[in-house]
């Protein structure tokens, strides 16, 4: 069965104001219902992580500072919005999706988040929009529960995975790997264990050839038991901040293929759907949901 996180901020709505573009994540459970490819038996609502999870990965005092809405004014800004307790009831849940996304993952071979990706939060700091690194969160804790030895995070949004390579940096139970625009957004980089930086205008032949390349040999060479994938599409020509040149076309064979990788060799994979920004919303919301009917057709 297919299973996915619904995004905790249609349950627990933002105040007038502080609502920034979410709309996708309401639009893309709604089409696939629409199109009869999951009921609502597949959407699930995830509670709220708890703190010893969260230290599992964010340093006491900044999460202390989230938790408390005392986090200074310069790294509000950094994140790119006024703190609020919704906001942050709204990331504690994202991240207990992720990992609950993980179980459905051992059960069925694959599961969704339909936030999350919030790969810019380090273990101290906030960063574009993300307080909390939901993946590396989840991470951790199948590490300290013993559910997993080796794990890989295949980070494909357009936006190098800064935080996810900050946290795990000292961690090689965890190898991170960044296909990424090389002129894009942060631009204070981080070193993941293996980072592609692209230059602008990549289109697909190129970047499929590069995916295609690379990720079937650091399977192979690492050998995880579990995958993370943060499938953002921000990578389609028609993204507003993204830079890269890809098809539509392109951007589903990608996930094909990653999800082709994982099933082949039994390895479980929780995905989270990371950014997008066309300015047509259809564009979105048509891109994040031929990841989920790939998913479909090939595991159910």
């Amino acid at each position: 069965m297919l299973k996915i996180a619904c995004d905790p901020i249609y349950a627990h709505p933002l105040p007038p104001g502080h609502r920034f573009p979410m709309l996708k994540y309401e639009l893309i459970p709604a089409q696939l219902l629409y199109e009869g490819i999951i009921t609502p038996e597949n959407i699930f609502s995830p509670n709220a992580v708890d703190e010893e999870t969260i230290l599992l990965t964010h340093d006491a005092g900044y999460w202390q500072q989230l938790r408390d809405l005392t986090l200074p004014p310069k790294e509000q800004r950094r994140i790119g919005f006024p703190l609020s307790a919704q906001l942050v009831e709204r990331e504690v849940r994202i991240a207990q999706g992720t990992i609950d996304g993980c179980r459905y993952a051992f059960k069925y071979g694959i599961a969704f988040n339909v936030a999350g990706g919030t790969h810019h939060a380090g273990a101290n700091w906030g960063e574009g929009f993300c307080l909390l690194n939901d993946q590396a969160i989840a991470a951790n804790y199948l590490l300290n529960n013993n559910l997993s030895k080796s794990i890989l995070v295949i980070d494909l949004d357009v936006h190098q995975g800064n935080g996810t390579a900050q946290i795990f940096k000292n961690e090689p139970s965890v190898f991170t790997f960044s296909m990424h625009g090389d002129k894009n957004f942060p631009f204070r980089k981080e070193q993941s264990d293996l980072d592609i930086p692209l230059p602008d205008g990549v289109g697909d032949e190129e970047y499929l050839a590069l995916l295609k390349d690379t990720l079937p040999s650091l399977i192979n060479t690492h050998q995880p038991d579990f995958i993370f994938y943060l499938a953002g599409v921000d990578i389609l020509e028609s993204d507003k901040l993204g830079k890269l040149s890809l098809s539509k076309e392109a951007c589903k064979e990608r996930d094909r293929f990653v999800f082709e990788q994982c099933r082949s060799r039994g390895i479980p994979v929780q995905v989270s759907m990371g950014g997008g920004y066309s300015p047509q919303i259809k564009d979105i919301v048509e891109a994040h949901c031929n990841t989920y009917r790939v998913a479909n057709d090939l595991y159910f």
